[in-house]
């Protein structure tokens, strides 16, 4: 499965305004919330409950806040571009400017694991992240992603 199959162009915020990270978690839950049906404050419940965990925050300022979901009919993934970077409790303690939200059905512990994968293999390119710190469009991140998830 690749990024494309499960991010959509409307889950795609490029000026996040949120400056700490329920505030992060909240922005993007809103249009999945759109996208499935779902209560926004649910998602965020979800993704709280998971960062409790351990913080999805993992360095160079990238965040992949995740979850799984009853009632949830496939995996959907967002996107979040935040210009001033939000304090995210990061391993290395800088503020997270990337975020990819993902949130799969409760049942699909595989797929999970494998798009957290992926996109953490994507992140690992400098020069992707630093594409995406660069975009003002949501089809300007599609195209990125595209042309970078042809490689895994």
């Amino acid at each position: 499965m690749k990024i494309l199959d499960v991010l959509d162009k409307e889950m795609i915020l490029v000026d996040l305004a949120a400056t700490d990270k329920i505030g992060v978690l909240t922005e993007l839950s809103e249009p999945a919330a759109r996208m499935t049906g779902l209560q926004s404050a649910d998602i965020v419940r979800v993704l709280l409950e998971r960062e409790r965990l351990g913080s999805t925050g993992i360095g160079d300022g990238i965040g992949i806040p995740h979850g799984k979901i009853n009632n949830l009919d496939r995996a959907i993934m967002g996107f979040g571009l935040s210009r001033k970077g939000v304090p995210f409790e990061s391993i290395d303690n800088r503020p997270a400017h990337l975020f990819f939200l993902l949130i799969t059905p409760e049942n699909a512990t595989d797929v999970h694991l494998k798009l957290l994968a992926r996109i953490s293999r994507m992140l690992n390119k400098e020069t992707f992240r630093q594409m995406l710190m660069n975009v003002t469009t949501s089809a300007a991140v599609m195209d990125i992603i595209h042309e970078n998830d042809e490689s895994f």
